[in-house]
């Protein structure tokens, strides 16, 4: 396979484009009140930092139910699938590979969005992180009902465990923005996240000759 070339695939509908950037700016809303909250910075106020960290977070859980029943309904749940294949040798690109000017060694496709380490990435976050984040959340939101529901932990693990979830999440985005830039160009994958159209390397003759 020739990487010199590249054609254009449709690969993200614009309610996905939507999601991706509207959870990056939640994200960022609930670390930084979050922060205020916990006394770290200052910026909006105690006050208003609680409620705006409220806000976001209903925001984001109803914003997930829609992404759920959106990923359902579209069949888009497929790309999602964990798989073991290739995922060392995905491994090692990222390790090495990627540094020595070696070609991906799962491009993306209309069939396969994801390589088998962003698959089983996504899937964590998806499955353990996010209802890890929305279930501490709920409790914390709901601290003076504990007493009635014959809840005995304490107010000081919840926060510990809410944390340390937001850590994680905030991790992941970091690492998520980097990889972003790690295509053929710095802003190849950027710019597909705006218009829907991923630039892969041109696998059919006609895709080889065209961009010639």
């Amino acid at each position: 396979m020739n990487t010199n070339y590249f054609e254009r695939i449709y690969l993200y509908t614009r309610f996905e484009r939507f999601w991706h950037w509207v959870q990056a700016a939640l994200i960022l809303l609930l670390a930084l009140t979050g922060l205020e909250v916990h006394g770290s910075i200052s910026l909006f106020g105690f006050g208003k930092a609680a409620d705006l960290h409220n806000y976001a977070a209903m925001g984001w859980l109803g914003l997930y139910v829609f992404i759920i029943f959106w990923q359902f309904t579209t069949g888009q749940w497929k790309h999602y699938i964990p798989t073991t294949k290739n995922l060392i040798t995905v491994m090692r690109y990222y390790a090495w590979g990627i540094f020595h000017g070696e070609p991906h060694p799962t491009p993306k496709s209309e069939d396969a969005k994801h390589n088998p380490l962003q698959r089983l990435t996504y899937l964590s976050v998806a499955v353990f992180l996010i209802p890890l984040q929305v279930v501490t959340g709920l409790l914390y939101y709901t601290y003076h009902y504990w007493p009635q529901w014959g809840i005995g932990m304490s107010l000081g693990t919840l926060a510990a465990i809410h944390m340390a979830g937001a850590f994680a999440t905030v991790v992941f985005l970091v690492v998520h923005v980097y990889m972003v830039t790690t295509g053929h160009s710095l802003s190849v994958h950027l710019a597909a996240m705006w218009t829907g159209w991923e630039e892969v390397p041109a696998t059919r003759p006609e895709s080889i000759k065209e961009a010639a």
